[in-house]
């Protein structure tokens, strides 16, 4: 899945007649109740009111009270019973399912969406059981003649016991039945389930989303199954390894278009009999999948057109609203898709498995992208393209999310990880070659260097904290959904990418796509544990000759990279050739709440590094210290290590080769590689902050700026100076930081001005293109008042002719922030209409940012106050607006007062399971820097103890850890950095 999560949503219950072809007690459906009954309610509940539902009247006249009739025993005590466990027993396995679903695309007499289903089962018993333990979530079922949930057949000779019991066990999401007699191992068997659910706007499941067009509300029913939601959409062994062969059949209004894994056949039209009558729909269905997981299932329905080639027999096709594919918003996608799939065949040695790629763009989707296997599920702004209104970091973000689901199409569907605790190893797999394959599509982006700031530096940040966590967790430790959930983080994404990127390095990338190759074609359809790539990168190592320390295997290098957290930092002394590594951690004084290691905190750390601008011979760090005469220079030489940042750590050097490298920087900075040049920055800031070097000491590496012209430094220093105004935007010191940076920026402003013709033209790199928004965002942001002038003059231009935007997409988020931020209600609300008037989710991304950055407190409130109404912010993109909100020091102390008042409401109705409560979290308390704000947020733990942070758990005690950092650093930098900007501020 590309960066982002699902989100689920307690459900209450109403109840549904259901008639399908089962003879059948009719059984009350588990829902919750929808939005669209919700806001018709009295009372609101983000105001402190009730939220008990009504009672629902059925069609047939009886009321139903909200609460599950299905038969479900109460779990008083926890029980060593197989369904009070969280992992299904080894006693059978899954051969194929035959799949009917019917969604309804408009409500019923009770106001809800829904779908109903049939389906069956065929498994094998692979150890004697008298329990079918199958999982199922928010589903009831009609009750067949033997007044069961189920019905089981035997497809061998010997009959089938019979059921004795039958009922749901919500906690831990089971459908229980309870056999008279044993199933016999080796025979074969086949359960079948009639069920009904919500269609709900949940993001989870099998899920609506609506959208407008030419004025009239159309609905799409499309699914989220990654990780634990297949089960919401019918009964299913809802595990990775439980891989099987998928028959669906979607019955769907006639005109629609139905989608699935498996390509569609012509739909026919029938007639079904369902509890609104009888009912004319077209009944679509699908070649049989490959044998898959659950999560990589999907299915479809809605009013979309699409575009379609053919790359070397694949057809190629791009779903999205009709206007977007009319508009031409799916031909960058199309475009470049081809060549991606053509690059993966190439690095894997594996032809792609399937006749078809499908990617469709969904208006409501919480991901940013899920690679179910033949037809990818996108957020808008990931697929869809438009050059009059896409700036080049769009582009970026489409051809690198492809590309990142393209290469799960081998790595993750083809071949599966056994369980959740080495989800690191699929998605950080595919976070690092996402680059390769947006490299390959667009070759003159330079994009595999994006990784650094993207990835290293970005989970640098994280695994440095004391409450960091190894890549690979025990098997044992992650049981329930929402610990899955909590795997979907910065350290399984960014840290995997990182390190996985480091191995291929020192292997070298033909070694290791070798490896990856073998894996690949002895696993396919298959799982495996993340040990069994290492076999195959040894195996690769040895029949290449590919050297490693002596002794050393790939096992043994990575393990200490994957089974211990955090990361070291190399400190080499150049006047005595001495090295030696250490833990990094940047409060060094939560260094005795560290977990043990096995390992001891040291890792075999490869080193790339370069004597006074000479690449040298790579070399390698095994134990805690080491000599290497090679790296003792004297007079004006200077030693860089970590090229490229090809490793994952930081390094620190004697202050003498500091001082060298500074010198370097300001007299001939091209001499040191550009990549080295923001590490240096980026190293230097957070070893200030470790107390490993003086603080002013890193804000020397920003002096050389005014010299920079490339976007990688400078969008280091700026990230790192970032941390600065967090810190100090209330206070004194902001005023001096300010005319500082202005200072800086002035020739990087000038000089886009003078290359772009007076801001008339497009630099014509892509990095360049990057630079210019961070020339302008800064010098406005600053203050500069030609920059201020230039901005304010394109927004009222805008404001005079609505249909006509001067501003280029590039520019646009960070002049509408600009602008917006210069301006009073007329700007943002001029702002607030043109975000509900864009057609595309591109635009309307740049808008809602912009409208975070007002000044006007009042217009701040408002604009929190819709975050919680879909009908004004979407659901998916609720908690990044108030981090929006949270990140503007105007808007910090509103959004924090907001998220503590309503985080009960937002839990409930925003899912525990969801992936943003961890951003959301973060977000809003990283200014934190106060005794008072810590004092807050350990209230704010204990107040919701009981409600729970889902997801975010692990963001609350990062977050009180990271707010006592900040205390004891502002406490002990505030003078000397205040004397520093005061000294460096040009005298006018």
């Amino acid at each position: 899945m590309g960066g982002g999560f699902y989100i689920s949503k307690f459900v209450g219950v109403v109840g549904i007649v259901f008639g399908a072809g089962a003879v059948a007690t009719v059984i009350a459906l588990a829902v919750v109740y929808s939005q669209e009954v919700a806001k018709n309610e009295a009372v609101n509940p983000t105001n402190g009111g009730s939220t008990i539902k009504p009672p629902v009247t059925t069609p047939g006249g009886s009321t139903v009270k909200p609460q599950i009739t299905t038969p479900v025993i109460p779990t008083t005590a926890p029980s060593n019973e197989p369904w009070d466990k969280y992992r299904l027993p080894d006693t059978l396995k899954p051969d194929h399912y035959n799949l009917t679903l019917w969604p309804r695309l408009t409500v019923n007499a009770q106001g809800l969406y829904i779908f109903t289903g049939k389906s069956y089962v065929v498994f094998q018993c692979v150890k004697e059981t008298d329990l079918i333990l199958i999982h199922s979530n928010k589903l009831n079922y009609t009750k067949w003649e033997d007044d069961h949930l189920a019905k089981l057949s035997a497809l061998g000779s010997t009959p089938a016991p019979t059921i004795k019991k039958s009922w749901l066990q919500p906690t831990t999401q089971f459908l229980v039945l309870e056999l008279n007699g044993k199933l016999a191992v080796g025979e074969s068997y086949q359960l079948d389930t009639v069920f009904v659910g919500e269609l709900a706007d949940d993001l989870g499941g099998f899920y609506r989303s609506v959208y407008t067009e030419e004025g009239e509300e159309k609905v799409v029913a499309t699914t989220q199954m990654q990780p634990t939601d297949a089960r919401k959409a019918f009964p299913c062994f809802d595990e990775p390894a439980m891989k099987a062969i998928f028959h669906i059949t979607l019955l769907h209004p006639p005109t629609t278009v139905a989608l699935s894994n498996g390509m569609e056949h012509a739909p026919v039209e029938v007639t079904e009999e369902g509890p609104e009558g009888t009912v004319r729909v077209w009944r679509t269905s699908f070649d049989e999948t490959k044998k898959m997981s659950t999560y990589l299932l999907a299915f479809i329905v809605s009013d979309y057109d699409y575009i379609n080639s053919t790359n070397d027999n694949v057809l190629i096709r791009i779903y999205a609203r009709k206007k977007a594919i009319a508009d031409g918003q799916g031909e960058y996608a199309l475009n470049k898709t081809g060549p991606i799939l053509k690059f993966f065949e190439k690095y894997y040695n594996a032809t792609y498995p399937l006749p078809k790629s499908d990617q469709i763009a969904l208006p409501d989707f919480n991901a940013g992208a899920m690679e179910n296997w033949g037809l990818i599920t996108y957020r808008e702004t990931a697929l869809l393209y438009d050059p009059k209104m896409s700036s080049n970091s769009n582009k970026e973000r489409i051809a690198t999310i492809i590309a990142h689901e393209l290469a799960h199409m081998w790595f993750g569907n083809l071949v599966t990880l056994r369980w959740w605790n080495d989800l690191w190893l699929n998605e950080g797999f595919a976070s690092y070659v996402e680059y390769l394959g947006a490299n390959e599509a667009e070759p003159d982006w330079n994009i595999k260097d994006l990784i650094v700031l993207g990835d290293v530096h970005r989970v640098f940040a994280v695994d440095a904290l004391a409450s960091s966590h190894p890549l690979s967790s025990r098997e044992e430790d992650i049981q329930k959904p929402e610990q899955i959930s909590e795997l979907f983080d910065a350290i399984s994404y960014s840290k995997g990418a990182s390190v996985l990127r480091m191995l291929s390095d020192f292997l070298s990338e033909e070694v290791f796509s070798t490896g990856l190759g073998t894996y690949l074609n002895t696993f396919a359809y298959d799982n495996t544990v993340y040990t069994d790539l290492w076999d195959h990168l040894q195996m690769a190592v040895n029949s290449t000759g590919t050297s490693l320390p002596t002794g050393q295997t790939v096992h043994s290098i990575m393990n200490r990279w994957v089974l211990q957290m955090g990361f070291p930092v190399v400190t080499i002394n150049t006047t005595t050739g001495l090295i030696n590594q250490q833990h990094f951690l940047l409060d060094p004084s939560t260094a005795g709440s560290v977990p043990p290691s096995d390992f001891n905190y040291e890792w075999i750390v490869p080193i790339r590094w370069m004597n006074t601008g000479f690449v040298q011979q790579q070399t390698w760090l095994e134990d805690k210290t080491a000599n290497k005469p090679e790296m003792a220079v004297t007079g004006n030489n200077w030693i860089l290590a970590n090229l490229n940042v090809s490793g994952y750590y930081r390094v620190n050097y004697d202050n003498t080769n500091w001082e060298r490298l500074l010198g370097v920087l300001s007299s001939n900075h091209e001499s040191i590689p550009v990549i080295n040049r923001a590490q240096l920055v980026d190293d230097a800031f957070n070893l200030a902050r470790a107390k490993y070097i003086n603080t002013t000491l890193a804000l020397r590496t920003t002096k050389y700026l005014r010299s920079e012209r490339e976007y990688m430094p400078w969008e280091s220093a700026l990230d790192n100076l970032d941390f600065f105004y967090l810190m100090f935007d209330r206070s004194e010191i902001y005023g001096d930081m300010q005319t500082y940076l202005k200072y800086q920026i002035e020739p990087l402003f000038k000089h886009f001005g003078n290359i772009t013709e007076n801001w008339t033209e497009v630099p014509t790199g892509h990095m360049d293109q990057y630079n210019q928004v961070n020339a302008i965002r800064v010098a406005c942001s600053t203050g500069m008042e030609e920059c201020q002038t230039l901005t304010k003059g394109w927004y009222s231009q805008w404001m005079k002719d609505p249909t006509n935007n001067p501003i280029h997409p590039n520019l646009r988020t960070t002049v509408y922030c600009s602008a917006i931020a210069a301006g009073g209600a007329a700007e943002w609300e001029f702002g607030w209409d043109q975000f509900k008037a864009a057609t595309i989710a591109i635009e309307a991304d740049k808008l809602r940012s912009a409208l975070a950055c007002t000044k006007q407190p009042w217009l701040l409130n408002k604009y929190l106050e819709y975050t919680l109404d879909a009908n004004k912010i979407r659901k998916q993109d609720a908690t990044s607006t108030i981090v929006y909100i949270a990140s503007n020091v105007v808007g910090q102390s509103l959004a924090w007062d907001f998220m503590r008042d309503r985080w009960n409401y937002i839990f409930t109705q925003y899912g525990g399971g969801s992936f943003s409560f961890s951003n959301l979290i973060n977000g809003v308390t990283k200014r934190f820097s106060t005794e008072f704000e810590l004092k807050q947020l350990k209230q704010f733990q204990a107040d919701n103890s009981e409600v729970g942070f889902g997801s975010g758990t692990l963001a609350v005690s990062q977050s009180i850890e990271r707010t006592t950092a900040n205390i004891k650093w502002v406490a002990e930098n505030k003078d000397s950095v205040q004397t520093w900007f005061r000294t460096e501020v040009p005298k006018e």
